[in-house]
């Protein structure tokens, strides 16, 4: 009843907002793109990340999809490409979000007044059967716990609700800016990684990671899975989902990863001073505290600008000087720079020029 959703909402603690421990749930933001074929790691939607091990067949595109439920914009979904018929005993496939641990303080893990976790979605295959799930502690004593659920008509986007009993063993987690807990989705599950009941916590072991999925996503070029709507919360109960604006869920999104705008050839990013005839030194703050210091990487063309133009070569963090806040950039180019001018660093003629800048966990 609602009477006693509400109570049991009041006694979780949860009937306030910032109840979701995950970010970016409704897969809004994708900083990175809307697109990857046959690359894992974090490559669309933020926060959330894709594995696919030791398969020697499997390929697949993912996606930021505009296919979602009422309610949703958006989805992350997955294609099989090429089929990965027999599956082996090593072989497995994952989409997950790690949560940072100073994020997690407040569900006492590992002490004797440790909360049990919910966990709801929304989720869309034409593959029908049990899929599992994941919770991975790594601090201290590794600890998992793992649950199922049922697809139970294809093509059709389901809700899920799963309860995570607390763990009052395994040391808890540190209230540091590391992984507290992975929450783990499988799409396909070798006999390795299936053959020990972690249906509660227990100490990790590769036989119960993925126990109880019995899915191979890949057996099929006609496979798809697609997944939004994903919270985590404190208490017994699945509440209706938090629907964050899209700057709160971006503000969040870049405290992990945080990448310059496109979109505008010659677009300047800051102002900094040669420090010999080949490099500019700049100082660039973030938009936001990032979770540690991040690394860096360019892609496309870049420049610098000033008694004259010429063409960025490299684009590094210093050692000394970056932080979680302000970062140091080492722009490298072609010589005879006049050493103490200003140049600007800016996008060369490629509207798709862009900075990364990545402290994900």
């Amino acid at each position: 009843s609602k009477a006693a959703e509400l109570a049991a909402l009041i006694g979780s603690g949860q009937a306030q907002g910032n109840k979701n421990l995950i970010i970016n749930g409704a897969m809004n933001v994708a900083q990175r793109g809307t697109s990857a074929t046959a690359s894992t790691g974090y490559n669309t939607v933020d926060r959330f990340s894709f594995t696919v091990a030791n398969m020697d067949n499997a390929a697949f595109t993912y996606v930021q999809s505009s296919v979602a439920p009422a309610g949703f914009s958006n989805s992350w979904r997955v294609d099989c490409t090429t089929a990965e018929s027999a599956l082996a005993a090593d072989e497995y496939s994952t989409f997950y979000q790690p949560i940072e641990a100073q994020n997690l303080q407040q569900i006492s893990n590992g002490s004797s007044a440790a909360k049990s976790l919910t966990l709801s979605f929304y989720v869309k295959s034409n593959k029908t059967g049990t899929w599992g799930l994941n919770l991975y502690k790594p601090d201290n004593t590794g600890r998992q716990i793992t649950a199922t659920y049922t697809i139970n008509s294809a093509d059709t986007w389901e809700y899920k609700t799963i309860t995570f009993a607390g763990d009052t063993a395994g040391g808890g987690i540190a209230d540091d800016n590391g992984p507290g807990i992975y929450v783990y989705w499988a799409l396909a599950a070798g006999s390795d990684f299936t053959s020990s009941d972690s249906t509660s916590w227990s100490n990790y072991s590769n036989a119960g990671f993925l126990y109880g999925h019995n899915v191979n996503f890949f057996d099929s070029t006609a496979n798809d899975w697609a997944v939004t709507g994903v919270q985590l919360e404190i208490g017994d109960v699945a509440t209706p989902f938090e629907h964050r604006s899209y700057a709160d869920e971006l503000i969040q999104c870049q405290r992990y990863y945080y990448q310059t705008l496109t979109g505008a050839a010659y677009q300047r990013h800051g102002l900094g001073t040669a420090i010999n005839t080949s490099s500019v030194d700049m100082p660039y703050r973030l938009p936001q505290t990032m979770r540690t210091t991040p690394s860096t990487t360019k892609s496309g063309s870049m420049s610098i600008e000033g008694n004259t133009t010429k063409s960025v070569s490299a684009v590094e963090l210093s050692t000394s000087g970056s932080s979680a806040d302000v970062v140091r950039y080492l722009i490298t180019c072609a010589t005879s720079l006049t050493v103490g001018y200003a140049y600007y660093f800016m996008n060369g003629n490629d509207a798709d020029a862009y900075i990364n800048f990545d402290a994900e966990l």
